[in-house]
């Protein structure tokens, strides 16, 4: 396996067990037993936890990046391409329920214990927020686009935060049908 790969081989862990289990209950050692490498080559490519935390946030940005650049080649509308983002609570509906939300999760511990790339964290939220506002704009809701942004992000941390305290699927389709509903008015009406 090249450099490269064994880099993103442990990104790719260090996100999931971050996710499964939190940033701080996740050490190195967890993370090189789930890679199977040595921990002279896990230093090799990060020699701090808060390297790997730092290189997992980057993933993730460029991934949701990735993610909302293909709704906006996939989706008719500014309508279609919200919907996307709210169903993303069905399409990842037994991770939020048994996780919580990966973006929300990580946030909040890192704002827990103060952590330096907290910040850094939140750069995912913030994406969303500027992502949905686009998509409130380009439907024709002007001045309040930003406000139905904050909205729909906001309703739909909830949504999760929720899913995974109750672990009722049926909340969840009910919180999403809602949201979509939500959306429909606004940009119908502003049409």
């Amino acid at each position: 396996m090249s450099a490269a790969d064994t880099r993103n081989m442990i990104v790719e862990v260090a996100d999931r067990l971050f996710y499964e289990n939190g940033y701080e209950h996740t050490s190195f050692a967890d993370i090189a037993a789930r890679v199977k490498i040595s921990r002279g080559n896990f230093y090799y490519h990060f020699k701090t936890k808060d390297e790997i935390l730092a290189a997992v946030i980057e993933r993730r940005l460029s991934d949701r990046g990735t993610m909302l650049l293909q709704w906006e080649l996939d989706a008719p509308d500014p309508l279609a391409r919200i919907t996307c983002f709210i169903k993303i609570l069905i399409t990842n509906q037994t991770k939020i329920m048994a996780y919580g939300c990966p973006v929300g999760t990580l946030s909040s511990e890192l704002a827990k214990l103060n952590h330096p790339l907290s910040g850094e964290a939140v750069k995912l939220f913030t994406l969303f927020r500027d992502w949905l506002t686009q998509q409130f704009e380009a439907g024709g809701c002007g001045p309040q686009s930003g406000e139905f942004a904050l909205h729909i992000l906001s309703r739909s941390q909830g949504a999760a935060m929720l899913a995974n305290a109750y672990r009722d699927p049926a909340f969840v389709q009910r919180e999403v049908d809602e949201m979509c509903e939500w959306c429909a008015k606004r940009l119908t009406r502003t049409s």
